[in-house]
């Protein structure tokens, strides 16, 4: 049948062709350009000829040409050609050579490719003709138009596709969806090849197009998301009106039904059960439950609450935004002994409702929720939870304060057994009977130290005693009248000695550590011990103070001037207590205007109590006599030392060294010998004492004698030592006459030995003597100071005496 089409439409377009060929006229062209009609031109010279112009049909050539012949577009012709050859026809342009083709005889032009008006309208192309001879133009170039007939060879198309619209469900009929558009290549001003109309191919049940326009609109009223929620429409667009032969293309629209809020919250049961502890804490969860909505998105937003009474005391329902859950919380604590099933009504309603559709119904559903309570083991219960207890301070020990009672909740009903937390009454002050809960004074109360106390009570099961209550318990102690009144400071007051009767002196307060209910009273009058009293006058002011004033004329400091005034003070009680305290009244001497300028009596007199300024001066003084006799005596010590230092030089001060070593005694240029006996000068110490020294030996000793107590020396006839003797001992006395100065010890460093000294090494390594040559009984004459070590030495020379005999 397509192929019959066809046929049919090239039969059409072959019959329209033939009759604009015959219908075709001759076109002149005036040509003005180089070489016609112009002076000079060869042509017109040679042939005296006139202008001459192009003869041709008008060409247009149908597209999509599939004969296997080339498809004959025209004929261009001049009027100069008289048929005999000498011209040829030549074209240039668009698709000259490769699509047209001219015979360069006849001027026929003959289309060799296949044309699609489509991709191109038409081709713009120029005519020459030329002499054969001389290839010379003979009219000038003539540009001609080839139109590309349009047959209809392209269907409708959707170009924006693919479509997807939306429409809200329960939509009224006629409500516009979406609008679709196909475009056609074909000429539009060409016949109806390009007139597109629509219609609906698949889906005609719910929507229908406008043929004219595209517009897709509902064509039910009871379009259901919840049923169907997207629908996949066909359109068709037909070319040529619709008519037969047109050429059509189709697309596919989905359609998608948007949720409007048509369907309420429904719960899947009509009850639910949780089961929860008795012990739970407040705001414990027991469990969740749903409604379900068909709806989608913020159509399915819910909120719930629970409707009866009971249940909303006992429980409470929140919303979770994420879940759209209602979640049921515990929000009093439960007793199983008290109610062991608790029924909650929960009702979920749609928190967005549109007002469309309330004649649909009530947007809210009601289930029952069964709540099962468990018991538990539970910890004894304070009843009632009384937290304050009163006791006098007087109470004796083991008195009962108060009881406290814990029962135990559980229907087993376990005995219970009581404690006191230590860490809260670490001194023990109270204690409690473990069965029944009373609580006694453990220590003697005193409300002035503690006038509170809070201590913690534990209650636990006898058999359990991981079940543990705790209950705090604040313990006031009450005051009673067990402290006198004391005045509030030692008053010291000060009266001038021409003071005058009835002068107030001093203003005299008490203070009361008790806390009577009533408030303190305190009453004044002076002690019995100061009946006798003619000299001053207490008088009690009724405001818990009393004021003392003068009782004579003037007072005299030489005969008294210091006054001791004894005042009792006594509270209101029950029981009424009193002190006496004493007032000081001092005399002093005072300037015309009463200012107080001295409170001595005289200069002798010395005062019988010092203030503390007295005192402070008085030490400071002391302290400078101590400094200045210790001055003193240091500067003595350093002007006498000094003075001894100036006599006799230290030799512990003058060692002098030597590091080099010489040839012996014959070397008499390696040092100077005057350096080591300039220090001392050893005539005047000869002169002076004549050879000897003091102690035993007496002048009349030989010196020969004392080199035998230096163990170090060896006696040699020649030397005279006598000089260091007589310095050794003088150094003796000055130790012994001096007790205040410590023994020093003298000590002599000669580094130097000749090889040729007639005196052998000081050294006691090779000394001559033995130890029982030597005679220690001169240590005896050094002093008291060396008195131990003679009786050392003396001993052992004893010893040896008695062993040689």
């Amino acid at each position: 049948m397509a192929k019959g089409l066809q046929g049919f439409l090239w039969t059409m377009l072959l019959l329209f062709c033939a009759i604009q060929e015959l219908g075709s006229w001759a076109m002149h062209t005036a040509v003005e350009g180089p070489g016609l009609g112009e002076p000079g031109d060869p042509a017109l010279l040679a042939g005296g000829r006139v202008k001459r112009g192009w003869v041709w049909n008008q060409f247009f050539v149908v597209e999509e040409y599939t004969g296997t012949e080339p498809l004959y577009v025209g004929k261009i012709h001049s009027d100069s050609d008289e048929g005999d050859g000498s011209i040829k026809y030549t074209i240039s342009g668009e698709g000259a050579g490769t699509i047209f083709l001219i015979d360069e005889i006849t001027g026929d032009i003959h289309a060799t490719e296949r044309l699609d008006r489509e991709q191109k309208t038409f081709y713009t192309l120029r005519a020459q003709a030329r002499d054969r001879q001389t290839d010379q133009l003979l009219e000038p170039e003539s540009e001609f138009i080839i139109k590309v007939q349009d047959i209809n060879d392209s269907e409708p198309r959707f170009l924006e596709g693919p479509y997807i619209g939306s429409v809200a469900e329960l939509s009224p009929i006629g409500t516009s969806v979406m609008q679709v558009m196909a475009s056609d290549a074909d000429d539009p001003t060409y016949g109806s090849s390009a007139r597109v109309v629509y219609s609906v191919l698949e889906g005609e049940q719910h929507f229908t197009v406008d043929s004219k326009t595209g517009v897709i609109r509902t064509a039910v009223a009871d379009l259901d998301r919840e049923t169907q929620d997207r629908y996949e429409v066909v359109i068709r667009a037909t070319d040529m009106a619709g008519q037969l032969g047109g050429l059509s293309g189709s697309t596919t629209v989905t359609i998608v039904v948007t949720d409007v809020n048509d369907n309420p919250p429904r719960f899947p049961q009509k009850m639910y059960q949780f089961s929860i502890v008795e012990t739970a804490p407040v705001g414990t969860a027991i469990g969740r439950v749903k409604a379900e909505d068909s709806d989608v998105g913020e159509n399915t937003d819910m909120t719930y609450q629970v409707k009866d009474e009971e249940g909303v005391e006992m429980f409470k329902v929140t919303t979770d935004s994420n879940t759209q859950e209602a979640v049921i919380t515990v929000q009093k604590p439960l007793d199983y002994e008290s109610k062991k099933v608790h029924t909650v009504v929960v009702e979920a309603l749609n928190k967005f409702v549109d007002p469309r559709f309330v004649d649909l119904g009530t947007f809210r559903d009601q289930t029952i929720v069964r709540v099962s309570v468990l018991d538990v083991d539970e910890p004894p219960e304070f009843r009632p939870p009384s937290d304050l207890m009163e006791v006098q301070e007087d109470a004796h020990v083991g008195s009962v304060v108060g009881v406290v009672t814990a029962l135990d909740p559980d229907t087993a009903n376990h005995p219970v057994r009581y404690a006191i937390d230590r860490s809260t009454d670490a001194e023990r002050i109270f204690d409690i009977d473990a069965k029944t809960g009373a609580i006694v004074t453990g220590k003697v109360l005193d409300r002035e130290t503690a006038g509170w106390h809070n201590i913690t009570v534990l209650a636990m099961e006898a058999d359990n005693h991981s079940q543990v209550s705790r209950a705090s318990l604040r313990i006031r102690i009450l005051d009673v009248n067990d402290n006198p009144p004391e005045l509030a400071t030692p008053y010291e007051a000060s009266v001038c000695e021409d003071a005058k009767p009835g002068q107030l002196i001093q203003t005299i307060s008490v203070v009361d550590r008790d806390e009577p209910q009533s408030g303190h009273r305190f009453y004044f009058t002076l002690a019995p011990e100061a009946t006798n009293n003619h000299h001053f006058s207490l008088l009690d002011i009724q405001d818990n103070t009393a004021a003392v004033h003068t009782q004579r004329v003037g007072f005299n400091r030489q005969e008294q001037d210091v006054y001791l005034l004894p005042i009792l003070v006594v509270d209101s009680g029950p029981p009424a207590l009193s002190s006496t305290g004493t007032l000081t009244i001092r005399v002093c001497g005072c300037d015309s205007n009463g200012a107080i300028q001295s409170c001595n009596s005289t200069a002798y007199v010395v005062s019988a109590t010092l203030s503390p300024g007295a005192l402070i001066a008085l030490l400071v003084c002391v302290l400078i006599l101590v400094v200045l006799v210790l001055l003193i005596l240091t500067l003595k010590r350093h002007h006498k030392s000094h003075l001894t230092s100036e006599d006799d030089e230290d030799m512990r001060d003058n060692v002098i060294k030597y590091n080099d070593e010489g040839g012996g005694e014959q070397d008499t240029e390696a040092y100077d010998m005057s350096a080591l006996r300039s220090l001392y000068d050893f005539s005047e110490i000869k002169a002076g004492d004549g050879g000897g020294g003091p102690g035993e030996g007496g002048p009349g000793r030989n010196p020969a004698s004392e080199l035998h107590a230096l163990p170090q020396w060896v006696q040699s006839p020649d030397l005279d030592f006598s000089v260091f003797r007589d310095y050794i001992c003088r150094k003796v006395e000055q130790a012994d006459e001096d007790l205040s100065v410590p023994p020093y010890d003298s000590f002599q460093t000669y580094a130097f030995e000749g090889s040729d000294s007639p005196v052998p090494s000081l050294s006691s390594i090779n000394t001559w003597s033995s130890g029982s040559e030597q005679d220690f009984s001169y240590l005896g004459g050094w002093g008291p100071r060396f008195r131990q070590l003679a009786a050392l030495y003396a001993g052992r020379r004893g010893d040896e005496d008695s062993e040689e005999s």
